[in-house]
């Protein structure tokens, strides 16, 4: 007797999500579709299917769930994507469908660091004036607007599109994507004078060489501590432990 066809719905758009969609794109038993939120212009496509936007809220995705017959939901989402997440954890419990948190571990600081950890973005612009004059930005292109009033300190944001107004008033735009290595984040931070770093804590080893650097150099680095995940649902570290929770190898 075959087994039966899981179908399962990743909200991703991470290198994690990516990872997962191609692992369960392997697995006979699994029917895989992933949803990007649709805020970067060309994203990288996963395996498996792909639809790209939002639901219409927590109601919206649980209509989908329900109607889509999805066996298990994963947000494999950014940790700082709330909104998405706390729909995510509404809509599965509506529909009695089981939710797993795909969250890359926290960055934790080691001997040589010098962060000043802040709980939102309008708290590292009103303590960034304080630390340097010249600060990469690497917090997304959606929370420059958190910038717009810092005076005193020229902002180099680094971006996968090109952000929207109201931005800050002394400001270079560097588009880029990850990963970064050392070599190209020594090279961004000598090339722009950077003295300064803000980040958000992402996670991860994609986007970890910035800190590395930072290090080395000794300058301080304003990190926006992640918000918790939602209280439903399986929290998990990695996609290996993904497929444990779902019985997979």
């Amino acid at each position: 007797m075959e087994e039966p066809v899981r179908h399962i719905l990743i909200l991703g758009g991470t290198t994690e999500a990516r990872q997962l969609a191609a692992a369960l794109a392997e697995q006979p038993s699994v029917r895989v579709t992933s949803s990007l939120a649709g805020r970067v212009a060309e994203p990288r496509l996963p395996a498996g299917q792909v639809r790209v936007g939002g639901f219409g809220g927590p109601a919206g995705l649980a209509a989908w769930l329900r109607e889509q017959q999805v066996h298990t939901l994963i947000d494999a989402t950014h940790p700082f994507a709330q909104v998405i997440s706390r729909n995510a954890a509404e809509a599965a419990a509506a529909v009695h469908v089981p939710l797993l948190t795909l969250r890359r571990p926290s960055w934790v600081p080691v001997e040589g660091d010098r962060w000043h950890q802040v709980d939102s973005l309008a708290a590292a612009a009103a303590v960034l004036p304080s630390l340097g004059t010249r600060a990469l930005l690497t917090t997304g292109r959606l929370g420059l607007a958190e910038f717009a009033g810092v005076t005193g300190v020229h902002l180099v944001a680094r971006s996968v599109d090109q952000p929207d107004p109201p931005l800050p008033p002394r400001l270079t735009v560097l588009l880029a994507r990850g990963p970064f290595t050392p070599a190209g984040e020594r090279a961004v931070f000598a090339e722009h004078r950077i003295d300064v770093l803000v980040t958000k804590d992402s996670g991860g080893a994609a986007t970890a060489p910035k800190l590395a650097v930072a290090r080395e150099l000794g300058l301080p680095v304003v990190v926006v501590r992640r918000p918790a995940p939602p209280a439903h649902g399986v929290v998990v570290a990695d996609v290996a432990q993904v497929l444990g929770e779902l019985g997979l190898h």
